[in-house]
């Protein structure tokens, strides 16, 4: 119980500083012990614009955890591009910015996302 209320405290302390509009949204990261998941979410009209996981990927051959998130990040950064988003705020939540979480913002600054 204890580990949750500080992953939520961390949680509300990150989205304390972080607010997403129409010009810069929101990447939002929530990483599960398996996926990965990241959206784009314009936060003045609670919209999420742009999503992407690794459930989306075709996974023909194992690959490591890592490059999939990094995968998913240049997917999002792509379907973004698409509808003509170029800047972002990154939103870690309550993730480090360590391992998948840093290999996520890494793909999405490849595929030509800006934050």
């Amino acid at each position: 119980m204890k580990k949750q209320l500080q992953r939520q405290r961390r949680k509300q302390r990150t989205r304390a500083k972080i607010y997403g509009t129409t010009e810069r949204p929101r990447l939002s990261v929530f990483r599960s012990l398996n996926h990965i998941y990241a959206q784009i979410i314009n936060d003045e009209k609670s919209i999420t614009l742009v999503s992407a996981s690794d459930l989306e990927l075709k996974k023909e051959k194992k690959a490591a955890k890592k490059e999939l998130a990094r995968e998913v990040g240049k997917l999002l950064a792509s379907k973004a591009k698409d509808k003509k988003i170029n800047q972002v705020v990154f939103d870690k939540s309550s993730f480090r910015y360590h391992g998948r979480v840093k290999e996520l913002a890494e793909g999405a600054r490849e595929g030509g996302l800006k934050f």
